[in-house]
């Protein structure tokens, strides 16, 4: 079949075209950068700023020592009895005179203590998983969260999180990350903002310097 020279260049271009890959309009969107500047300040402080700004509460404590006087004063002072904490390492800072230590009652506790697997300081953002000893429901379940992180376990971004759980964990990574910022609101009914309707009213953050 004889082809017109016009659809014969046209064809050329065709095959030109497929033979080149298509370049990214947004090459920063692949996943291989960051879109986002990095702070001008540690990653302590942004953490805190950002948490802040979306209503948690933020503690800082120099060491071991420091936060169990931090925590227990603030449960004295808060008038929390029922504490539901599943981690026996956290569990050691929790003074049994200031309160009730429960371990199985999460529907009837004050607070619920948990660990994390990172925080974003980015978003202020707390991420927990499924493989946590607090499991999946603590840190959602209870009116008050409290976490209680180390300076290790900041990073920048999400990306960074997911590669330091990658990392952590291998190809056997938890059945559930839960990426949570701040106290759970909604401002589904009437564009009115209220908080603690499918999560805690209060979230706390402990980080230790370590």
């Amino acid at each position: 079949m004889n082809v017109s020279p016009s659809k014969e260049n046209i064809l050329k271009k065709i095959r030109k075209a497929l033979t080149h890959s298509t370049p990214l309009p947004f090459p920063q969107s692949d996943g291989s950068s960051t879109v986002f500047p990095r702070p001008q300040q540690e990653l302590e402080i942004e953490f805190a700023e950002q948490f802040t700004k979306l209503q948690g509460k933020f503690i800082f404590c120099l060491n071991q020592q420091e936060l169990a006087f931090q925590f227990n004063s603030l449960a004295k002072k808060q008038g929390w009895k029922k504490i539901f904490c599943k981690d026996e390492n956290l569990a050691g800072v929790i003074d049994t005179q200031v309160s009730e230590y429960l371990t199985n009652d999460l529907a009837d506790c004050d607070i619920s203590v948990t660990g994390c697997e990172a925080l974003v300081a980015r978003t202020g953002t707390v991420v927990v998983s499924s493989l946590q000893s607090s499991g999946r429901t603590t840190s959602v379940y209870a009116p008050i969260h409290i976490c209680i992180a180390y300076t290790k376990q900041l990073v920048y971004d999400v990306k960074d999180a997911l590669q330091l759980m990658k990392n952590k964990y291998g190809d056997k990574l938890p059945s559930l990350i839960s990426f949570a910022t701040g106290p759970s609101r909604t401002a589904d009914i009437e564009k009115t903002l209220v908080v603690g309707v499918h999560g805690p009213k209060e979230v706390y953050c402990f980080l230790i310097d370590e």
